[in-house]
């Protein structure tokens, strides 16, 4: 481990004094301060990214968790040097954390860069965290290997297993609709997130962890463990000794990651039906390697690949159930014969590899589905074209109403989230449940990007009884939601696209048979309201805020800045 000449430790990237002897003997000098030894020093560096922090819930048992890193590192024969990088906590960023999720990507890039470490762990979780770290490794394209924190354990409220934050939503429609009153309401709220750890269901950062998993970043195994179970302290401890390994071995990620390796995370993400986030944010960091995520693609694979997981918020499940039944593993053993065996993961083994070994293990089948008995015969998520969205449009099938898949309704449009906000439960809101509500100018450069997609039951409809609708949006929708809702509508209204062309009474047509979404409004009508259309002017004058406004790309290109990603090379398998 002595072998200076298998990896370059401390002497990496030296700061610039113009005398490169006298930088070393400072950087030492200065290392030695923190009470190191020098035999330590003289060992592979592995950085830790840390994504901790005091506003971010789902990250609190990070300091135990990173412990549990340098101790694999050190008995590894690494030396671990841990960093923070920007935390992004869903609940408590204004006005979404989609808006710096690049921020965060290029944070993490230019700290591997510039600081010195033969290899990474990233460790994240909340759902945000997770792509912004592999987008900045990637980029970086240093040895690397993805640690997240893991779910939340559920919480009880009168006999009832409750997850956050698929009922949440449940509750709150329940509320909503003067099933419950306030009282109950509240005490259902402190029974909701109870443990350290992310959204207890399929949601956006389960999703993000299965397809990390799934990509061949991560341990196997590794990515439905609850936060507080001990396997994730243990699986913690094998992931800082395998970056040891990938250091001296000098596995990047370009060599893991290929065309092939996204083809088996789209597989992975319609068998468990995760989240219709995790195409952007997929498509985003296939995007930093030259790598692409078509929706043509998408739909064929999906055409292919059933629904096997049984988890909410499309099924009955939570994430610790899933963890006992097999996890991702189970879920890609039953998936093998479509899967790309050949592809190269972290552990230095093929996915063939790692599967030969699951012909063995139990699966609880009533969590994960057998391929001969799937919860649903067609992948969760489809993507949808037309007339409304010439680039492009998604729709969580899974989670949507089969009664609204094939569906012609009236427009009601907001024209923002202000106006949807002041508007929505107005008595006066004209607004019937065979409707398509509309949201425009929620889209990457307009808002970006917030999960406002899953657009609230008018008041008026949700007392009646109403619980779902066809909703249409250029914004995002939680992980944790459901519905019949098409989201990343492409080009946003911002831009101009059709959907910004839209008025109340418009006929739209949604097609889930024929993958289409469609404005069903002459061309010549459609023409004059373009000639009438003005850009809006746009809100930001400096700062971040400018710079996402100015550099963010559309959804189909994984809303990343256009100056980050790589140039396209990828062809699909």
């Amino acid at each position: 481990m002595e072998d200076n000449s298998a990896y370059e430790g401390l002497r990496k990237g030296l700061t610039h004094y113009g005398d490169t002897a006298f930088s070393e003997y400072l950087r030492m000098s200065f290392a030695q301060s923190m009470g190191y030894s020098k035999r330590l020093l003289k060992r592979p560096v592995i950085g830790i990214a840390s994504s901790r922090s005091d506003f971010n819930n789902c990250h609190r048992h990070f300091p135990e968790l990173i412990e549990a890193v340098k101790r694999g590192v050190l008995a590894a024969g690494g030396l671990p040097l841990e960093f923070p990088s920007i935390s992004l906590g869903e609940p408590f960023l204004h006005p979404t954390s989609m808006m710096f999720r690049n921020l965060m990507s290029m944070d993490v890039e230019e700290m591997i860069r510039a600081q010195p470490m033969d290899a990474v762990v990233l460790v994240g979780g909340c759902d945000k965290t997770v792509p912004a770290q592999l987008m900045g490794a990637f980029s970086a394209n240093v040895p690397a290997i993805q640690l997240v924190g893991g779910p939340m354990m559920t919480g009880r409220y009168r006999g009832e297993r409750l997850g956050a934050c698929t009922d949440c939503r449940r509750h709150w429609g329940r509320y909503r609709g003067g099933e419950i009153d306030q009282a109950e309401i509240e005490s259902i709220e402190s029974n909701l997130a109870t443990t350290a750890g992310s959204c207890a269901v399929m949601g956006t950062a389960s999703t993000m962890a299965c397809l990390a998993e799934a990509l061949g970043m991560m341990l196997p195994g590794s990515a439905a463990i609850p936060a507080v179970h001990a396997d994730r302290l243990r699986a913690a401890e094998a992931t800082g000794a395998r970056a040891v390994v990938l250091a001296l071995e000098g596995l990047t990620p370009d060599r893991i990651v290929t065309q092939k390796s996204i083809d088996n995370a789209l597989r992975v993400l319609l068998a468990i039906s995760g989240s219709t986030n995790a195409v952007v944010h997929l498509t985003a960091i296939a995007g930093r390697l030259g790598l692409s995520v078509d929706g043509e693609w998408l739909n064929r694979l999906s055409s292919e690949t059933p629904v096997l997981v049984d988890l909410k918020p499309t099924g009955a499940h939570y994430m610790e159930d899933f963890h006992a039944a097999g996890g991702v593993q189970a879920v890609m053993y039953e998936l093998r014969d479509l899967l790309h065996r050949d592809v190269l993961t972290v552990t230095g083994e093929t996915v063939g590899q790692w599967l030969d070994r699951q012909a063995s293990r139990w699966v609880d089948h009533s969590v994960v589905r057998p391929r001969a008995a799937p919860l649903q015969p067609h992948g969760g998520l489809l993507a949808l074209k037309g007339s409304l969205a010439p680039n492009g449009a998604l729709i969580k099938r899974a989670a949507a109403d089969p009664r609204l898949f094939e569906h012609i309704g009236r427009a009601v449009v907001f024209e923002n989230l202000e106006d949807m906000a002041a508007r929505i439960d107005s008595p006066e809101l004209d607004v019937k449940a065979d409707d398509i509500l509309v949201l425009k100018h929620a889209g990457p450069k307009a808002a970006a990007m917030p999960e406002s997609g899953y657009l609230p039951i008018p008041a008026k409809l949700a007392r009646q009884g109403v619980r779902d609708m066809v909703r249409v949006s250029d914004a995002r929708m939680s992980g944790t939601a459901f519905g019949t809702v098409v989201l990343h509508v492409s080009p946003e209204a911002e831009v101009g696209g059709p959907l910004a062309l839209v008025q109340n009474g418009d006929r739209i047509a949604l097609s889930v048979l024929r993958q289409s979404i469609d404005l069903l409004v002459d061309e010549g009508e459609l023409n004059r309201r373009r000639a009438k259309w003005k850009p809006p002017a746009r809100q930001a004058k400096r700062g971040y805020a400018w710079l996402y406004q100015e550099h963010v790309t559309q959804a189909e290109y994984g809303c990343d800045f256009d100056f980050l990603r790589a140039g396209d090379k990828g062809a699909q398998p």
